[in-house]
């Protein structure tokens, strides 16, 4: 198409008054406009045939879909392509189809009237998203930037930062940025946590976090201590862990399969190590299915996809993998035999055995299919009495191949 029958306008609490004059001539031109509630609002009465947008959020999408190679203008806040609904218009259509005039987006504005420099803060949007994510932004000294879901949610933040040690942390409420109702307040978290006040429903957070003795952080490392999980004893020990990591290589926006999880910590260091990585923790015991879920809310990663089942019964159906552990669910040959199926070509398959039969298992299949074999132990100082001395742990036998290559006949 020549000329794009999607345009895309974004808007601010200054409605027209801060649109340039094509986006304002496009508007006067268009011939259907759909937007929120407040969008249409702001550019006040026009000519055009107007649409609310409907819930939930995608019959809208397919509403202006349906409406291909027609004269269609959608108004979105700020930026469309910034947490908005350009990006998922994208996902549908040819960019030839589509015009963006885009707005400064609710982090830009907020970093401005901050005076925040945007690409030294962490931008994060709780909007329709789980609550518990920000877990694993809040780092001593760090600045947050966080699209909200309503006037709620800085005092439910408030009292998650007081939860976890942070309580005299700054909380920047934004509301309605750009407009007549423009307001800034700034508070700790403790003073919001005490109120529970409620804000604007338009609203951004700026936060600037502070930590005290004892604080919950969650660190930039591979190896997490083990006491920040919760676990039965069933868990891969954070020096093993760390090394599993990085046996499983992950890059950003990879998927893991993480066969008998037991409390999770394996996928859940996947997913922390970028915030596109996903991870499935497969796991036959309901106690642990749950304990997984708890960890994974605990550590800001709630995204993680729980299977409550045995493999490789429970692998059906599941979305390719790049790369898959087997820990706990190593003990049946099966397992490894249909994860090394379902693995696709230059995806990383990690095994590790603790009992002499599972080593076995791991030595014929190195003997036989290639690969890397290594065998780790760590022995940590024990109290002897007044004295101290080494106690090892059970030795671990790693196995680490990659699909496509494996040794040839």
């Amino acid at each position: 198409m020549s000329t794009p029958w999607l345009t895309l306008i974004g808007i601010g609490e200054d409605g027209r008054d801060g649109l340039s004059a094509q986006a304002n001539r496009l508007i006067d031109q268009a011939p259907f406009i759909i937007g929120g509630e407040r969008h249409l609002a702001l550019i006040g009465k026009t000519d055009s045939e107007t649409k609310a947008w409907p819930q939930p959020f995608e019959q809208g999408i397919e509403m202006v879909l349906a409406r291909r190679g027609q004269s269609t203008l959608v108004l979105a806040s700020g930026d469309p392509f910034f947490y908005g609904v350009g990006a998922t218009l994208a996902k549908r259509l040819a960019t030839e189809e589509i015009r963006t005039l885009a707005a400064p987006s609710a982090f830009s504005l907020t970093a401005a009237k901050l005076g925040w420099a945007i690409q030294d803060c962490a931008l994060l949007s709780l909007h329709g998203r789980p609550f518990e994510r920000i877990a694993q932004h809040l780092q001593p000294h760090a600045k947050l930037i966080a699209l909200t879901w309503d006037g709620t949610t800085a005092s439910k933040l408030a009292s998650h930062l007081v939860d976890k040690g942070m309580g005299q942390s700054l909380i920047n409420v934004c509301e309605a940025l750009g407009g007549k109702r423009e307001r800034m307040v700034k508070k700790t978290a403790q003073a919001i946590h005490e109120t529970q006040e409620i804000f604007d429903p338009l609203n951004t957070l700026g936060i600037e976090i502070v930590t005290s003795r004892g604080a919950k952080i969650i660190p930039l490392t591979s190896g997490l201590e083990d006491d920040l999980f919760e676990h039965d004893n069933q868990i891969t020990k954070r020096e093993i862990r760390a090394i599993t990591l990085s046996s499983l290589a992950p890059l950003q926006g990879q998927l893991l399969w993480d066969i008998g999880a037991g409390s999770g910590s394996i996928s859940i260091e996947w997913m922390l190590r970028h915030p596109s990585n996903r991870a499935i923790a497969i796991e036959p015991r309901a106690d642990r299915a749950a304990r997984i879920t708890r960890n994974a809310l605990s550590l800001g990663v709630p995204e993680l996809k729980l299977i409550e089942g045995s493999a490789p019964a429970a692998l059906g159906g599941l979305s390719t993998p790049d790369a898959i552990f087997i820990g706990g669910g190593g003990t049946d040959p099966a397992v490894i035999n249909a994860a090394w199926e379902m693995l696709p070509e230059g995806g990383r398959l990690v095994a590790n055995a603790v009992t002499i039969e599972t080593q076995a298992d791991l030595m014929r299949r190195h003997v036989e299919m290639g690969g890397t074999l290594s065998k780790i132990e760590v022995s940590r100082a024990d109290p002897v009495g007044p004295f101290h001395g080494w106690r090892a742990s059970m030795p671990v036998l790693q196995w680490v191949i990659v699909k496509g290559a494996e040794k040839r006949a």
